[in-house]
């Protein structure tokens, strides 16, 4: 009988949908944005304010940046869970990478409401 090793966390399928889901959400607002930004009469300041002074066009960019977010941190974490073989050193980076990631969604908020 041969006997399989498995390694990892068996994360596979999971991570591989949502690497695909989030870049559809990612492409449909870059295409939203294009459509919209074409749509602009002029590129003011006052246009692109006018343009994310409405809920729905914050909710969606909103939308974008945590998808943008979630993606890059299956990314990362593969990244450090392939290459970086110390478990302390590796769980250091796992934490380092979701504070700047959930930093970095705080400002995304911070400047779409700011608006």
């Amino acid at each position: 009988m041969v006997r399989r090793t498995t390694v990892g966390a068996h994360y596979g399928f999971r991570d591989w949908l949502a690497q695909r889901v989030t870049a559809i959400v990612m492409a449909l607002y870059t295409v939203l944005l294009a459509i919209c930004l074409i749509c602009l009469p002029d590129y003011s300041l006052d246009s692109w304010r006018a343009l994310f002074s409405g809920g729905l066009m914050k909710f969606v960019t909103f939308l974008f940046f945590l998808a943008l977010f979630y993606h890059a941190w299956v990314g990362i974490r593969d990244i450090w869970m392939d290459y970086v073989k110390p478990t302390s050193i590796r769980l250091a980076l796992h934490c380092v990478t979701i504070f700047v990631l959930l930093g970095y969604a705080g400002w995304a908020a911070q400047i779409l409401w700011r608006l």
